[in-house]
């Protein structure tokens, strides 16, 4: 016997299939320009030849293409993580961990209708921590960075970079060197 109520699952059942047509409306609005995504660059930007346009250009339209191409994959396994949700309402499935078999609260499935999971067993989301390694290079205070650079630990943010050559002076205050009294002028 299923957890939910006739009124609860009328409920999730029309919002996983508003879900499905915005997606599929998507897709079918959009079905020659995805096509395109998997061309080359030159088939989908329409250019002649890619040689004489500037890099950043270049640049941008890649970028835009793996933006796409990332929406595009996300929007489809939603779509199939939703058909799979009706087909387990029609098997009387629905609402049932596919790990555990614990009943999944109700609360979770109107966040989420077309997960297959309780909380407890809900695969780990993607982890964003794989960065770039020039970001390694770009938390290290620049070398030669103040005179008491040791001082500065962990990561050389803003607030650190001024502190470190506030000590040089600015184009608007006279700079002393250390050592040396601002009253006493050199020859």
């Amino acid at each position: 016997m299923n957890h939910l109520s006739n009124e609860q699952l009328t409920s999730l059942k029309k919002a996983l299939l508003e879900r499905k047509k915005e997606l599929e409306q998507h897709f079918s609005q959009n079905g020659e320009e995805n096509s395109l995504l998997g061309d080359s660059l030159r088939n989908s930007t329409g250019e002649l030849s890619s040689a004489d346009n500037h890099p950043a250009d270049t640049g941008t339209e890649t970028f835009e293409r793996s933006r796409d191409l990332a929406i595009n994959r996300s929007l489809s396994e939603e779509l199939s993580d939703i058909e799979a949700a009706l087909q387990r309402m029609k098997d009387g499935t629905y609402g049932i961990c596919v790990v555990s078999s614990q009943e999944i609260p109700y609360e979770r499935l109107e966040a989420v209708p077309y997960t297959p999971y309780a909380v407890e067993h809900a695969p780990p989301r993607e982890s964003f921590s794989d960065r770039p390694v020039e970001e390694e290079v770009m938390t290290a205070p620049p070398a030669g960075a103040g005179r008491n650079r040791q001082e500065h630990s962990g990561r050389f943010d803003d607030a650190g970079a001024w502190d470190a050559v506030e000590d040089y002076g600015s184009a608007s205050s006279p700079v002393t060197p250390p050592g040396q009294d601002a009253d006493k002028e050199e020859i």
